[in-house]
């Protein structure tokens, strides 16, 4: 369902890049009694319900700090346009948030290429933006100065991935991986994981993000006898690569990089065999011994926001906005948020956060899931 504290739309300007107005440069976005963040990201087709379900996490956050009377006196609001995962959509809608919707920050924007394309509007603008997801390290690296990104780096995903699978035995592993940028770079963080362990991928498969070549790609991976796939996949695609490769006739282990939905996944395929293992780069959502995390599942409940990693993902984010909005204070400017975000350190449900090392990515947190035939996450 859509939540409340986002304002979903899929009208975009036709017109390019504006220059940014003297005014905006100032402090758009803040008003007495709120701040305006704003949002380019995927939210329609396949890979659009899983982004729905992260930005649907962050509300919980904003809904509940609104609800007692915002965060120094100002209440959050979040306007998200889709970009359907394309570079010059993205930079249409960054700029139609500025200019049109005047925001002040931006969160929860999605996606490498459609994200570095937003790099130099970024730096013009000077306003940070926060929380990011399925962004590649080189986008990163491309907005780093601009860009706070939470969730650990794909690097760091791959190693611990390759260092699994090479541990228990495995040496036979093919790359299954969307075809953007993101899914490129992951292909080559996976082969720079193999290297110290003398490996090479057994096959290095392609998926449109529209699984309308689900099919074939199954096939490819069934055809190359791997013992395991390693998937850069999202949305239902990686369930749909699945189905396929089961119907080829090839039955490996399956293991997915954190945006892989697990829950999604189980409902599109029977997992069989091997199943599916995910290196996850949240805590646990389940968990019982953090309070941060306790509050998510009863915000998440009584919303009726489906509990599981994305809207914790989602939630935790919207948290480390919502302190960094906090402890810039009630004179709020972008310069500011940026001098705190770069300061910023806390734990969040068990997970460190530290931007204070000028690294534009908080977390080094990962952990391994096994998802089971009902899509529930097993430690």
């Amino acid at each position: 369902m859509q939540r409340r504290s986002f304002i979903a739309s899929t009208a975009v300007a036709a017109a390019g890049l504006a220059r940014l107005s003297s005014v905006q440069a100032a402090e758009a976005g803040v008003s007495d009694g709120e701040v305006v963040l704003g949002s380019s990201a995927v939210l329609s087709g396949p890979l659009g319900s899983q982004i729905k379900v992260v930005h649907n996490g962050a509300a919980l956050a904003f809904d509940a700090v609104n609800e007692q009377g915002g965060v120094n006196g100002r209440k959050i609001k979040m306007v998200a346009l889709d970009d359907e995962l394309k570079a010059d959509k993205a930079l249409e809608n960054y700029t139609k948030l500025l200019n049109d919707h005047r925001v002040f920050a931006f969160f929860g924007c999605v996606g490498s290429g459609t994200t570095a394309a937003a790099a130099k509007l970024l730096q013009q603008s000077g306003a940070p933006s926060v929380g990011g997801y399925g962004v590649g390290d080189s986008a990163r690296e491309r907005v780093a100065g601009s860009a706070y990104f939470v969730r650990a780096s794909n690097a760091r995903e791959a190693q611990a991935l390759v260092e699994h699978l090479a541990t228990i035995g495995v040496n036979k592993i093919a790359i299954a991986h969307l075809d953007n940028p993101g899914g490129a770079e992951a292909v080559k963080l996976i082969e720079a994981a193999m290297v110290p362990h003398k490996l090479v991928p057994t096959a290095k498969v392609v998926a449109k993000g529209d699984g309308s070549d689900a099919a074939a790609a199954g096939k490819a991976l069934a055809d190359s006898q791997s013992q395991a796939i390693l998937m850069y996949l999202a949305g239902t695609v990686a369930g749909e690569v699945i189905k396929a490769t089961y119907a080829a006739g090839s039955k490996p282990m399956f293991y997915g990089m954190s945006i892989v939905p697990g829950e999604v996944t189980a409902k599109v395929v029977a997992l069989q065999a091997g199943g599916l293992a995910i290196s996850q780069v949240m805590p646990y959502p389940w968990g019982e011994v953090e309070t941060v995390t306790r509050d998510y599942r009863r915000l998440a409940e009584r919303a009726q926001v489906p509990v599981g990693y994305g809207s914790f993902e989602g939630y935790l984010n919207g948290l480390v906005m919502i302190e960094a909005l906090k402890r810039t204070g009630r004179d709020l400017t972008r310069a500011r948020l940026h001098a705190t975000l770069r300061a910023l350190k806390l734990r969040l449900a068990g997970m460190d956060i530290d931007f204070s090392t000028g690294n534009a990515t908080g977390s080094r947190f990962i952990e391994m899931v096994r998802v089971t035939p009902e899509g529930r996450f097993v430690r």
